[in-house]
């Protein structure tokens, strides 16, 4: 058992090195990733579009020194497509070159189903690293329940079965980082399976630490009134409330048009800039100038 002092530095140790890897995360965030390194389990990251659930795994492979494998889930995804293929023509190939082999059919089968023509998808990759790497399976929501079945299988042995050459066992475990943005309700049977962690938009004070991080440019004040802003904005009856990327895509464009504050450059050049922080024909109609005006000058 680990003592308070010990665990504290640890996860204080954690959260530095998130940051240099350019991710700010929380105390809970932090624990729930020590938590999966140390137990081996699986970790749930749940929350809207754009709170940074994608960046988590990404800053963990940085901070572990290892590769990150990514598997986008999307509608019809099937458990094939995640785990492998044939490489068909280049089987096709070696069949027409197998013709004038002399040896039997059974040992010609052999030759073209071997792991030579096996093209590895994420989840056979990932359990065939000689290094643990971060696997990311990313908005698992957006896959179907008998996805998700086959899914809790893998993660359960970390093996798999592929016809033609047997039970395909792991090398390591991979660290695993499964994301979703709620669309679906996901199965209590996977949920037992993993970790859990809930990643909400950030407060002010978050915010700001991550454009100071990513954007250092900006500048304390400009920071400031950015923030402030985005923060306002997601307050609004919105379909699409703008995540952390917009916060930092609207920054930039901030910055590439020269607008050094929200205050002093008027409605019409901050409209220019929304194109990279409001993402729907809908939600662009609440942005006229007046409005414009009024929230620059509340930051």
């Amino acid at each position: 058992m680990t003592d308070p002092a010990t665990r504290g530095a640890a996860l204080a140790a954690l959260e530095r090195q998130l940051a240099d890897a350019g991710y700010i995360a929380d105390r809970g965030l932090a624990a729930a990733l020590l938590l999966m390194i140390e137990l081996g389990r699986p970790l749930l990251v749940e929350g809207d579009a754009g709170v940074g659930k994608t960046e988590v795994a990404k800053a963990l492979a940085t901070v572990r020194g290892t590769r990150l494998i990514r598997l986008q889930c999307y509608e019809g995804l099937d458990a094939q497509a995640a785990m492998y293929e044939w490489n068909y023509q280049r089987q096709l190939l070696a069949i027409k070159l197998l013709e004038q082999d002399a040896r039997d059919v059974a040992a010609k089968e052999r030759d073209i189903f071997s792991e030579r023509f096996l093209l590895r998808r994420p989840l056979l990759e990932a359990i065939s690293c000689a290094t643990p790497p971060v696997l990311l399976i990313d908005e698992v929501d957006r896959a179907d329940e008998a996805f998700e079945a086959f899914l809790l299988e893998v993660l359960s042995d970390f093996q798999m079965s592929i016809p033609e050459l047997g039970t395909v066992t792991a090398v390591s475990i991979p660290l695993v980082v499964v994301t979703s943005n709620g669309t679906r309700e996901l199965s209590d049977a996977l949920r037992r399976r993993c970790l859990y962690q809930y990643v909400d938009y950030p407060s002010f004070d978050k915010e700001l630490a991550i454009v100071a991080l990513r954007a250092p440019q900006a500048g304390d004040a400009l920071a400031r009134q950015i923030v402030q802003f985005v923060q306002d904005v997601r307050k609004m009856d919105l379909a699409k409330k703008p995540g952390i990327a917009e916060t930092l895509d609207w920054t930039a464009a901030l910055l590439r048009l020269g607008i050094g504050s929200l205050h002093g450059d008027g409605a019409e050049r901050i409209l220019e800039t929304l194109a990279a922080l409001v993402k729907t024909r809908e939600d662009r109609t609440a942005f006229t100038r007046e409005n414009v005006a009024r929230m620059a000058a509340a930051c």
